[in-house]
């Protein structure tokens, strides 16, 4: 059970009921909620075109999400609906087997996340690294504006001036006034420019039909049996991991930006709820979208689980009763905004030429081998986890050189005094460290200064022992800690000889 001091620290700021009195903070949550409603459109229809599904189910999907992880989530002003991520995972499972399965694949993944936050993998982000964490954030940064190309390429020249102009709006706008998000007046003239001059330029409506109806129940249609979760688990494993891994890293980051700590088990098993309710209705799952997200937190201000809930109400009511208004909302207006937040997204304090010099460069190659990768796999959850990779590997080269064994010799015997933290890296070369033949009858290792981690150790010290008894020498070890001395206990004796 949480104590109070720990209830204080996850206690939203400013909470639901504090926006709710404030008519100036409800206003600012309500219209971030409306720009990222807006922006979700076009992403919710590109993610199912990879999906391979009808552009509804990315829309159903991302409506289900947002709303649902409003009320079960543990990140507060964190956006989730469908994802490119997500997509890429199951889409073989819609082009192999049919929308049956591809919709059981989505309820099952929600399931395994559930049981993932039960089995607490929520803590495991502890275990990755600033520099993973900056590379992750540059890399979607650039797989942001990535993503914005198709809508660059090819077009006519007007939407050049359009983008610009959109652009523009939005920093002039933070200047003069931030009541009203700077993202939705630049959407709004934009839009009104278009409109009034009658512009030939792609629009929102170019990417797909928008669904006239309410979401339904959705029951898959297939067989409970062992075969039919061995096709589908391991997508919806996959499924799982990529989400998770992309839902606790954004909410790491909204943490840092906002100053706020927020409940990344909540959030876990928020995300499986969220997804286990937008396969029922249809949808196909998802997960935080970081470029969303950053729309809501850093462009609009939004703080609360208000904008949330409003951005997945805004798309709902847009795409069904106004579809026709949001059709011709010009896609340049959207590419404007979704290159503001790649600008406000990527650390650029990462890469100036004085902290580069200041990092120490196994960091620096840490962040880059996590931006280059997530880039390269257009994987989120590859990129990141062989960052962590990475960074575990040159910890563990550069604390390997930290144990250091000092000789001395006296009249009756040899002192051998170990520094440093022991373990499989350390303690492997151990044994080199040693006269065997030139030392006399005794041999005493003073550990007083040391730490036993592993099993590789204690291997390594027995090693020593044996090779001083092969030349008829014993060997005494002394100074261990409490810790080490019955772990060394426990397990010396238990190794067989080299």
């Amino acid at each position: 059970m949480a104590t109070v001091d720990e209830r204080a620290r996850y206690r939203p700021n400013p909470s639901v009921l504090t926006a709710l009195k404030s008519p100036r903070l409800l206003t600012r949550e309500v219209l971030a909620g409306l720009v990222v409603g807006l922006a979700l459109i076009p992403e919710a229809i590109a993610f199912s075109i990879i999906a391979g599904v009808d552009p509804k189910v990315g829309l159903f999907s991302a409506f289900v999400m947002a709303v649902s992880i409003a009320f079960v989530g543990g990140r507060p002003a964190m956006i989730s609906a469908a994802t490119g991520a997500v997509a890429l995972v199951i889409a073989p499972v819609m082009r192999e087997h049919g929308m049956d399965y591809f919709i059981a694949t989505v309820i099952l993944a929600g399931v395994f996340q559930v049981l993932l936050a039960v089995l607490g993998v929520a803590k495991l982000m502890r275990f990755i690294p600033r520099s993973v964490m900056v590379g992750f954030v540059n890399a979607l940064a650039i797989l942001v504006f990535m993503a914005q190309l198709p809508h660059l390429i090819e077009v006519p020249w007007l939407v050049y001036p359009l983008v610009a102009a959109g652009l523009l709006v939005m920093v002039l706008v933070p200047r003069l006034t931030k009541v009203v998000p700077a993202p939705l007046i630049s959407i709004i003239l934009v839009t009104a420019v278009v409109v009034v001059f009658a512009l030939d330029v792609p629009t929102v409506g170019d990417e797909g039909e928008l669904p006239r109806s309410l979401p339904e129940l959705f029951i898959p249609n297939v067989p409970l049996t062992w075969e039919t979760f061995t096709i589908i688990a391991p997508f919806s494993l996959g499924m799982a991991l990529v989400g998770l891994l992309e839902s606790l890293m954004t909410a790491k980051l909204v943490d840092e930006i906002t100053d706020t700590h927020s409940r990344k088990t909540r959030e876990a098993w928020g995300q499986g709820v969220a997804n286990m309710l937008s396969g029922f209705l249809g949808g196909m799952g998802g997960c935080a979208m970081i470029g969303q997200t950053m729309i809501n937190v850093k462009v609009s201000g939004a703080r609360t689980r208000i904008s949330t809930f409003c951005a997945g109400v805004f798309l709902l009511v847009l795409v069904v009763t106004l579809g026709d208004v949001v059709a011709i909302i010009p896609m340049a207006a959207l590419v404007a905004v979704m290159i503001m937040v790649c600008v406000a997204t990527f650390d650029w304090h990462s890469i100036r030429p004085s902290t580069l010099r200041r990092m120490p460069k196994s960091e620096t190659i840490v962040m880059v081998a996590t931006v280059v990768l997530v880039v390269l796999t257009q994987n989120l959850a590859i990129g990141v986890v062989a960052g962590v990779i990475v960074a575990s590997v040159l910890f563990v080269r550069r604390v390997s050189h930290f144990a250091t064994v000092t000789r001395t010799v006296t009249a009756d015997a040899a002192h051998y005094a170990v520094d440093g933290e022991l373990f499989f890296a350390s303690s492997n070369d151990l044994t080199t460290q040693f006269e065997y033949a030139d030392d006399p009858e005794r041999v005493v290792i003073d550990m007083s200064r040391s730490h036993i981690w592993d099993a590789s150790t204690v291997a390594a010290l027995d090693a020593i022992e044996t090779k001083y008894a092969q030349h008829g020498k014993s060997v005494e070890l002394v100074g261990l800690n409490d810790a080490s001395g019955l772990f060394h206990g426990r397990l010396s004796g238990g190794f067989p000889p080299a």
